[in-house]
């Protein structure tokens, strides 16, 4: 499709292969499976769940939400349901939130996801974005605790000076699409690949640094950092900056490439099924995106 490589792709992002939806495949279809995972694996059933918090930037419609047509899917009766839209960080802005409504007692039992179909709002005549982007979902499932366990600390932050950088210019009502309309490359993701690469290590390594240390904990007590699977060069100057060994460090992005907010909670999954994370285990998950917004999250496993 564009003037590229394997050995081009490979060197500069980190990415050898990545999934992409069928056309009948849809963001909430993969919401909903991950979804069915987590909750097998948390041992509950969907009438436990009463809050629903999906972060994505390509919901299957621009109404209703997509944790709304997830509720529809599957059938959540007792849960309240929305979205986040905060690109990559979606995931941790929807984590924090969840959290937050559980310590203060409103909610018990909240299912969180993270899900993109980027395909579908992909240039794929843009070499510079087009061998980035797939498809995923992944979903946790949080819920009250009291010895000690779950987020510890989070950190959340935002620029929106720097919107243009990463975005979609066409299709909101400040653009909408009117008659006639070529659908060109501004209804499609539009990235300033050099000047985000800088921001987000610098911002990526402070929002790390803060919840650690708001978590009560130095770098040395983290057992594995999660961070979003953008690329590679931004994860290793991150970590490397952070001053965390290889082994400490969860990465897959060579077969998923940049998920968006499906990132961090589809890592996750991979790290806790392959043995990575043990109880009692200090995780740090980070995050940048359009926006532009970047965080942080310690969790005690």
């Amino acid at each position: 499709m564009v003037d590229t490589s394997d050995e081009w792709i490979v060197t500069r992002t980190g990415i050898r292969e990545r999934h992409i939806a069928s056309a009948d495949m849809s963001c909430g279809d993969m919401a909903a499976e991950a979804s069915r995972r987590a909750i097998d694996m948390a041992g509950c059933s969907n009438e436990d769940i009463d809050l629903i918090i999906c972060g994505t930037i390509s919901a299957d419609y621009r109404l209703p939400s997509n944790a709304c047509v997830l509720q529809e899917k599957m059938g959540f009766p007792n849960a309240a349901a929305f979205d986040v839209a905060s690109a990559c960080t979606g995931f941790l802005n929807a984590l924090s939130i969840a959290n937050a409504y559980i310590a203060i007692g409103q909610h018990q039992r909240a299912l969180v996801i993270g899900a993109e179909k980027l395909s579908s709002m992909t240039n794929y005549k843009d070499r510079n974005t087009c061998v980035l982007f797939g498809d995923a979902a992944g979903a946790v499932v949080v819920e009250a605790c009291d010895d000690g366990r779950g987020v510890l600390s989070s950190y959340l932050q935002s620029d929106g000076n720097l919107r243009p950088w990463l975005w979609i210019e066409t299709g909101g009502s400040r653009n909408p699409y009117l008659p006639g309309f070529s659908f060109d490359s501004s209804d499609k993701i539009q990235m300033n690949g050099s000047d985000i690469f800088k921001v987000a290590v610098r911002n990526m390594e402070a929002a790390a640094i803060k919840v650690i240390e708001n978590a009560g904990l130095t770098v040395d007590d983290i057992a594995l950092c999660v961070p979003h699977q953008a690329n590679i060069r931004i994860i290793d100057a991150v970590t490397k900056r952070l001053g965390l060994p290889p082994e400490k460090v969860f990465i897959n992005i060579e077969k998923y490439g940049n998920t968006s907010s499906a990132s961090v909670p589809l890592a996750l999954d991979e790290a806790n099924r392959e043995g990575r994370i043990k109880s009692g285990d200090n995780v740090v998950m980070v995050a940048f995106g359009g926006g532009l917004i970047w965080g942080a999250t310690v969790v005690k496993w």
